[in-house]
């Protein structure tokens, strides 16, 4: 009977070993996963911030392209403006 109870106690000790090392296991897997989950999560903020960043850009270059245009235009209009005085300017002589 006492070798049925060591033999008993010995196999449940063996349970008990197997169910701590599978407990442990699963709570390694368990923080990696949590670690996977929070790294995700900051990829994604950093990926919105950027993303808010490029279309500040975008205005900011928008905005700077507009003004290049006015002023584009405008020097168009001033070279016809020195164009046609220089035309008149000859014609008079």
């Amino acid at each position: 009977f006492f070798a049925e109870i060591a033999e008993f106690q010995k196999i449940v000790g063996s349970l008990i070993e197997l169910v701590d090392r599978l407990a442990k296991a699963a709570e390694s897997e368990k923080m990696k996963a949590i670690g996977a989950r929070n790294l995700l999560k900051s990829i994604a903020k950093q990926r919105e911030a950027q993303e808010q960043q490029l279309q500040a850009l975008i205005a900011e270059k928008k905005v700077q392209l507009e003004r290049y245009r006015i002023e584009y235009e405008t020097l168009c209009k001033t070279e016809a403006d020195q164009n046609e005085f220089i035309d008149q300017f000859i014609f008079q002589k």
